[in-house]
């Protein structure tokens, strides 16, 4: 897939099929998202990888998009590793390049994805539950699977109101 086309085709997925995903299609996935930058090379990003039921169900009731993290096939919680972080801005900057990689690459497989960033409220909650350690920050969760509807639109405002300096 081209990927300037694979950016602008890309959309929020929220609602799946009861399809499964193979792992080892996941992995790839995983592996493409750590591709992206980070500085120093210190790649801060950590994953956890949630295909149970129940848990997905515990985690749906720390957020209000409970029904998406329920019907995704699995759910990636991206945490940023303290222990590997050198600036905190950049290492959050570095795990947004790694999720749009893991998005970009989700869709380029024809799945969809969704980054949950509202659970963030109860991060240490997600913490707790999936009994990881406290130098793992909560980044956001991502919920994958195979999308239940077609192509969705969308718009963007035009570059005009986004371009504040050009000489």
């Amino acid at each position: 897939m081209e990927i300037c086309k694979a950016i602008m085709e890309r959309r929020s997925i929220r609602h799946f099929l009861d399809t499964p995903i193979q792992r080892e299609l996941l992995l790839e996935l995983l592996g493409a998202a750590t591709w992206a930058p980070s500085g120093l090379n210190n790649q801060p990003w950590r994953f956890a990888i949630v295909w149970d039921a129940e848990i997905k169900q515990k985690l749906a009731g720390l957020t209000r998009y409970a029904n998406t993290l329920r019907g995704a096939a699995v759910l990636i919680p991206v945490f940023l590793d303290l222990e590997s972080s050198y600036d905190r801005l950049k290492d959050s900057q570095a795990i947004g390049a790694c999720i749009q990689n893991l998005l970009l690459a989700v869709h380029a497989h024809g799945l969809g994805g969704v980054w949950i960033g509202e659970i963030l409220k109860n991060a240490d909650q997600v913490r707790t539950l999936l009994k990881l350690p406290e130098r793992l920050e909560l980044m956001a969760v991502i919920a994958l699977g195979h999308p239940a509807h077609g192509q969705q639109s969308s718009h963007r405002r035009p570059l005009e109101e986004l371009i504040v300096f050009e000489r």
